[in-house]
């Protein structure tokens, strides 16, 4: 017989609270033997996914108010519609960028932990402020395409980190996944290293759609992932092929971005 308490308007269950308990239970050991450490120094923090108190104020969440197609921050608001100069010079084959904070400090940290150090556990956590930042375009979309590593390279690493950014975020928002819907087709060289030039050149014709995907996105809102927006040559490439095989549209979100004159050749992208 079960026996239902009433505390107010509340209905209190003994049940679900002694099986709070028990999950609690369970997860002290875990706890115990992988204590949750922070995201970006790794200092041990009270739950996972958090940064310490040194490493919040270094990083650099991107705010409104922003260019709306760009998503690159004003100083201050410019009011509705204004695009910056780099909308306005170059339009991008996308409608619109988001990104969830400043390349730079512990955002640039937790990138390269996630790309080079094997930190997939990142990954939600990353995703969750990308969410954040990129609440409109999660709301419009079809579905979510991460940005593709050619096979030897996937091979070699053995994950590709936008997929892991990609498969985070559509997990949270309940959109389709379709990490198949783009193939990296040409070896391309890393783009470390490279001038903003050199980087289209280097993307150019180096994505295709299988014939089997583009029904998967034919007339469908598509939202492209990736981990940084350096000079937008990759995800500008993933654009296209994707508008030209019959998306309707096309977003990006990222988690991180370098902004307008920040610029450096050294700046790493997904490669």
């Amino acid at each position: 017989m079960l026996v239902v308490l009433t505390m107010g308007n509340h209905v209190a269950d003994p049940m679900a609270d002694i099986k709070g308990l028990a999950q609690a239970a369970l997860q002290w050991p875990a706890r115990i033997l992988f204590p949750p450490v922070c995201a970006g120094c790794r200092r041990q923090v009270s739950q996972p996914g958090v940064l310490c108190g040194d490493c919040w104020p270094k990083l650099q969440l991107l705010e409104r108010p922003w260019c709306p197609v760009m998503g690159t921050p004003f100083t201050y608001d410019m009011g509705e519609g204004f695009l910056s100069a780099e909308a306005i010079a170059d339009p991008p084959p996308f409608e619109r960028a988001r990104a969830a904070a400043a390349y730079s400090g512990v955002a640039r940290q937790m990138v390269q932990a996630l790309k080079y150090s094997d930190r997939t556990d990142l990954a939600p956590w990353m995703a969750g402020w990308m969410a954040r930042a990129g609440t409109e375009l999660l709301a419009e979309a079809d579905a979510i395409v991460p940005v593709p590593l050619h096979w030897k390279r996937f091979f070699r690493r053995q994950f590709n980190q936008s997929a892991e950014l990609g498969r985070a975020l559509a997990a949270q928002s309940g959109l389709r996944f379709l990490p198949q819907a783009v193939r990296r087709v040409k070896m391309t060289r890393r783009q470390v290293g490279l001038e903003r030039h050199e980087r289209e050149e280097n993307v150019r014709s180096a994505f295709q759609v299988p014939p089997g995907a583009e029904i998967e996105i034919a007339g469908r809102r598509v939202l492209v992932v990736d981990d940084v927006y350096t000079t937008g040559a990759t995800v500008r490439a993933v654009a296209k092929i994707l508008k030209r095989k019959g998306a309707n549209a096309v977003d990006v979100l990222t988690f991180a971005r370098v902004l307008p004159g920040d610029f450096r050749a050294d700046e790493s992208e997904t490669i």
